[in-house]
């Protein structure tokens, strides 16, 4: 496959090359400055955006070694190395999604083709509770055979300092963050059954937490709608955050529940920020199935109050109305307990066929029809013509029920099924992508149509996400401007974090920046035919780097491991 590639650009000013610096910004030391020879690039005659939701300016940026060291006008004259004329275009600081779940796959495939072709500089890992690292001795054989069975990587390490330097000696396209996922720190410390931590456990899991952090994880995750994280109770999870506090961190919460008891499970979260004094993110902010669409004001009635106290608590979302986990997420949670096997033989066992069939038919209830999930992976091939297919059609080609079918599938994949969920409402989603403490998250990995990565139909914010913003609700459904939509998508994230020199278009910043067609950016993954990259995004620039230029991945690999400092 031919491997060619693009990247985004640069930055904004204001006239004659003025620092931007959004609130809260700290001055910063510029590296290369304009009279110490020619600039690697200038990107001049586009319309520059900074980050901060102003209006635009028609400036030029230029840029040598990894920063941006001049805006201001009629730079193009200078001398460069290269020139990238962007009339007609937008240029804005790179994206940085919210909320993401690559990691292994990077070392699959370093150039994160999906994401990187979106706009994407730099994304954020280790959600919902799940991280690459520490790996439980208990599961290491069984994770061991996983990744090698769909990554074809070979697992050496376990823990974040192995992970992290499997990634560094591969090199990445984009740079890349990772929260410490708490689902993995209790199985490691606690085990992967539901029992309480002990005290002497807790301790254990906040100092491992605390050495993670000092090693370069910016912060907590947890998934509590999964095992084994979802047998901490609220105290664990507050003390856990204590020490995300301690350190100045980001704790990122898969809630308890995002239907049925969505505002109680908003109530832990806004409970966990104000004891803890921890800055909190809430994950993919939605209303699920639709009898409970309706808690829609109750939910953003909270989420503002948190603000209106000063609790730092914020949210993000993908653009679609559809989520994306595993299917085994509508079997009860007590039969998820332990290792895969632990499970298989619940699923095999007679006795339990009564609980385990009333549970999925209450989701069901929930659903309204089975029609409304669709099988999007499965781990062998024995099964990939199921892929694409809802619950219903694809347990009437098999001569099965719905539960019987699922039953059997999740036995025969070894719990590697995933699945698409339709459970959400257009109106709902409008209204917080355009809420002002919502950021952009594609909860999705970075892919690419060949190779190990190209396997099964995922969801379509793997490809989208971005382009979708920009595209159909910006330009179509005017629901945010296009300032806005950039600021959510660069400087609210960066200060979300506390990046330094990122997610906004100034003079000293990195040279993280997305060149693209307001006119025509849209994204071009559909539910049929997810594999496909979006259009209208011209340049990306990684670090100073073009990554993907007309459209297409240079193959550069000038992307990071963002560390956090404590």
């Amino acid at each position: 496959m031919k491997t060619r590639y693009t990247r985004r650009q640069f930055l904004q000013t204001s006239a004659r090359g003025a620092l931007f610096i959004g609130a809260g910004g700290s001055q910063l030391i510029l590296q290369g400055c304009a009279g110490s020879g020619k600039y690697d690039l200038i990107i001049t005659g586009g319309v520059v955006y900074d980050g901060l939701g102003n209006p635009a300016k028609e400036v030029d940026i230029a840029i040598k070694d990894d920063r941006i060291v001049m805006i201001g006008e009629n730079l193009g004259k200078n001398r460069a190395g290269r020139i990238i004329q962007a009339n007609g275009m937008a240029v804005s600081p790179g994206f940085i999604d919210m909320h993401t779940h690559t990691d292994v796959g990077l070392l699959a495939n370093p150039l994160a083709e999906s994401h990187i072709r979106q706009g994407i500089t730099t994304e954020i890992s280790g959600n919902c509770g799940s991280s690459p690292f520490p790996v439980a001795d208990e599961v290491y054989e069984e994770r061991k055979k996983v990744i090698k069975e769909e990554y074809d990587i070979d697992l050496d390490w376990r823990d974040i300092n192995g992970f992290f330097r499997r990634l560094e000696e591969k090199g990445m396209a984009l740079n890349y963050v990772t929260l410490l996922g708490q689902g993995d720190l209790r199985g490691k410390v606690v085990g992967f059954d539901d029992r309480p931590a002990s005290p002497e456990q807790v301790a254990r899991m906040k100092a491992i937490l605390d050495e993670n952090m000092k090693a370069g994880a910016w912060g907590l995750s947890t998934g509590l709608e999964y095992a084994p994280g979802s047998y901490a109770n609220t105290e664990e999870i507050i003390e856990l955050c204590n020490v995300v506090a301690a350190n100045n961190g980001i704790y990122a919460t898969h809630m308890r529940d995002e239907g049925d008891m969505l505002l109680e499970a908003m109530d832990e979260a806004i409970r966990i920020a104000r004891e803890a004094g921890v800055s909190t993110q809430v994950s993919h902010f939605k209303v699920a199935y639709p009898r409970n669409w309706h808690k829609i004001d109750a939910a953003i009635e909270k989420l503002d109050k948190a603000r209106d106290e000063g609790l730092p608590v914020m949210a993000d979302r993908y653009p679609y109305i559809a989520g994306s986990t595993g299917l085994s997420l509508y079997f009860p949670l007590w039969a998820r307990q332990g290792t895969t096997k632990d499970f298989i033989a619940r699923l095999e066992d007679p006795g339990l066929d009564d609980k385990l069939r009333a549970h999925v038919r209450e989701q069901g209830e929930k659903l309204g029809s089975w029609e409304n999930v669709r099988i999007c992976s499965v781990a062998t091939d024995r099964n990939r013509h199921l892929e694409g297919k809802n619950i219903l059609e694809a347990a009437a080609g098999s001569a099965k029920d719905s539960y019987d079918f699922m039953r059997d599938l999740l036995i025969e994949e070894e719990n590697q099924v995933g699945m698409i969920i339709f459970m959400m409402k257009e109106e709902n989603l409008q209204r917080i992508l355009a809420h002002p403490l919502v950021s952009i998250g594609s909860d999705g990995s970075a892919v690419a149509p060949y190779g190990v990565l190209g396997k099964g139909k995922p969801h379509p914010r793997f490809y989208g996400t971005f382009p979708r913003v920009l595209g159909k609700y910006v330009r179509e459904e005017k629901i945010m401007t296009l300032p806005e939509a950039i600021r959510k998508m660069t400087s609210v994230p960066a200060d979300k974090f506390g990046f330094t020199g990122r997610g906004r278009i100034g003079e000293g910043y990195y040279a993280d920046l997305v060149i693209f067609h307001p006119g025509r950016v849209s994204d071009l993954a559909t539910w049929e035919d997810p594999h496909r990259y979006p259009e209208g995004i011209e340049y990306v620039v990684v670090n100073g780097k073009v990554a993907v230029e007309g459209g297409e991945n240079t193959g550069s690999l000038a992307g990071r491991i963002l560390k956090k400092s404590v």
